[in-house]
């Protein structure tokens, strides 16, 4: 029967008795078998922990530009650890990292959240930020704005 239709005669429950067969096109079967695997490949997220090292007598302009970087990282979707490093004499006065660090969660409140409190490890102490949108959300968005961007664009040029 399989033949006469130019399909192909698949075994689905060999154990079974009698055996269960089904006629079908098997090729088919296993590109739409692929096709569903990919998509669900596409759609996974990857979370990724970037890292930001801080001394505690970092200048304003610095410190700036720091936030700046957590903020975009935290925006993609990825969780963000801060690191401040003590070397020498910082070390007796550890509560300048943590206001340091305190300030830094502040700021950047809008975007994220402390996962991991500030907490001393020898000569360093270490937060951790978590993002509030999911990474499959910002990643939307991040596509969406670009795929406006290049639309605004496409229209300036006709």
């Amino acid at each position: 029967m399989a033949d006469e239709v130019g399909l192909d005669l698949v075994e689905i429950a060999p154990d079974a008795n009698p055996p269960v067969c089904k006629i079908m096109d098997f090729g088919k079967y296993k590109y739409e078998i692929a096709q569903k695997a990919r998509e669900a490949r596409q759609n996974q997220t990857h979370i990724v922990v970037k890292e930001v090292r801080m001394r505690p007598k970092i200048e304003n302009h610095d410190y700036e530009t720091k936030r700046a970087h957590i903020e975009k990282f935290l925006k993609g979707g990825d969780k963000v650890k801060v690191t401040m490093q003590f070397r020498g004499r910082e070390q007796t006065r550890p509560e300048l990292g943590f206001k340091l660090l305190q300030r830094l969660a502040e700021d950047v409140a809008q975007v994220a959240f402390v996962e991991f409190a500030p907490k001393q490890e020898g000569r360093n102490m270490t937060m951790v930020l978590g993002p509030t949108k999911k990474k499959t959300e910002a990643v939307a968005e991040q596509r969406a704005a670009r795929k406006a961007k290049e639309q605004a664009a496409a229209k300036d040029e006709a």
